[in-house]
């Protein structure tokens, strides 16, 4: 199923991704994300809850991550 979403830096995306318009209804009514869509990666789940993908966590996080 494709998703679309924007990031937080403005950026819209789709994704292709396993899940079905029953596991989004879940969701959508208040499943946690990790229970519902139990076969994608964390990185896919984080997709679909704010649009963010796994660069766009290591932009934000950038200067933490060098302190490391």
């Amino acid at each position: 199923m494709v998703i679309t979403r924007t990031s937080v830096f403005g950026v819209t995306r789709s994704k292709d991704l396993n899940v079905t318009p029953e596991q989004i209804a879940r969701w959508e009514q208040g499943e946690l994300a990790q229970d519902v869509f139990t076969q994608l990666t964390a990185g896919e789940r984080e997709f679909i809850i704010s649009g963010n993908t796994d660069e766009d966590w290591n932009l934000m996080f950038i200067d933490e991550a060098d302190d490391v």
